[in-house]
């Protein structure tokens, strides 16, 4: 399985750096940001700086969208980075919710993302592509051998059919087992129906992960409090869906959607940042399910059964009081656990 670790760009974009370094020394493979230019420093700058300072690390966006760049700049920007360093990027893709709903736009549609995916690939890995219009371009200076892989985020049905149909990965930003299953199945189901080979998509399941010294009642309070901003992320996403598809609905399971009863409203002021108050609403078992917290042994626990699902790396969303302590557990104690 591979380790990836995820961060917010939030300045001074040294401390990101250094954190990706630390990363990699302690056996991480992909280090990922997210993507949204009001909220936080603009990536693909930071990505240069991480690149030049790492060695096989790859990088990307979790998530970038099609929205707020045109696509042929995404893509000269990806093929620009992996012409200097050599194919270490990878396109995390999705609708956009904070990078969208902050600067007052809608999340960008599937249709978008569909033909987003096309072109920003296409272009990444030196090939023609029509931007619209039948306007065919492609980069006159791309090298050979570019590849640009491209992996959407979803969580509803027909997101879930796109991925298996249309991208290189799948990005799921929760580590429920039972969730994972239904929607790594759903993937694969839609992969087979493509005719395409379900081993040429890519999963990669993102949560926070939290290490505590015990599993005493103190400690695993702390580490909860430290990982419920994630459970008031993904239910943002939810409430899309429930609101499109109902509460009780077969195409979304009860288990992702039950939870968000108690939510009230989202300030992205707190976006993916611990002791957000537009959390509170998030129950201790949502927590628990949702993140990877808990003693070493229970960080391998779970991680041996998502690997078991079919999940090829696991992203650590590393945003709480113990960033570097969470990745040097994991380089010492959990990565050689799992990889063993």
């Amino acid at each position: 399985m591979d380790f990836g670790l995820v961060l917010q760009a939030d300045p001074p974009a040294s401390r990101v750096i250094s954190l990706m370094k630390r990363a990699e020394r302690n056996g991480f493979t992909h280090g990922w940001t997210f993507d949204s230019a009001v909220l936080w420093q603009e990536p693909f700058v930071i990505y240069s700086q991480i690149l030049a300072n790492t060695t096989t690390l790859k990088v990307g966006p979790m998530v970038t969208n099609p929205g707020t760049r045109t696509w042929e700049v995404t893509a000269s920007t990806f093929a620009t980075l992996n012409d200097m360093f050599g194919n270490r990027t990878v396109c995390g893709i999705g609708r956009g919710d904070s990078a969208m709903r902050v600067a007052g736009r809608k999340p960008n549609t599937l249709a978008r993302i569909s033909e987003a995916m096309k072109v920003i690939r296409d272009l990444g890995s030196g090939r023609e592509a029509d931007l619209g219009g039948g306007t065919v371009v492609r980069f006159p200076w791309i090298a050979e051998g570019a590849e640009l892989p491209v992996w959407m985020a979803a969580y509803g049905p027909k997101a879930l059919k796109m991925a298996g149909e249309e991208a290189d990965g799948f990005i799921l930003q929760l580590a429920d087992l039972y969730l994972t299953e239904y929607m790594v199945k759903a993937v694969k189901d839609a992969a087979v129906a493509a005719g395409r080979d379900p081993a040429e998509v890519t999963i990669c399941v993102a949560a926070p992960a939290y290490v505590t010294e015990d599993d005493s009642p103190e400690a695993l309070a702390h580490a909860r409090e430290q990982c419920r901003w994630f459970g008031g992320m993904v239910g943002n996403h939810v409430a899309d869906l429930v609101s499109k598809y109902g509460e009780h609905s077969a195409q979304v399971p009860d288990e992702l959607t039950e939870y968000i009863k108690a939510r009230e409203g989202y300030d992205y002021s707190h976006h993916g940042r611990s002791g957000n108050p537009d959390a509170q609403f998030v129950p201790d078992e949502i927590v628990e399910r949702f993140c990877l917290i808990g003693p070493v042994e229970k960080h391998i626990e779970k991680l041996d059964a998502l690997r078991a699902l079919g999940v090829d790396q696991f992203a650590v969303y590393d945003m709480h009081d113990a960033q570097e302590a969470v990745i040097e557990a994991y380089g010492s104690r959990v990565i050689p656990a799992v990889n063993g």
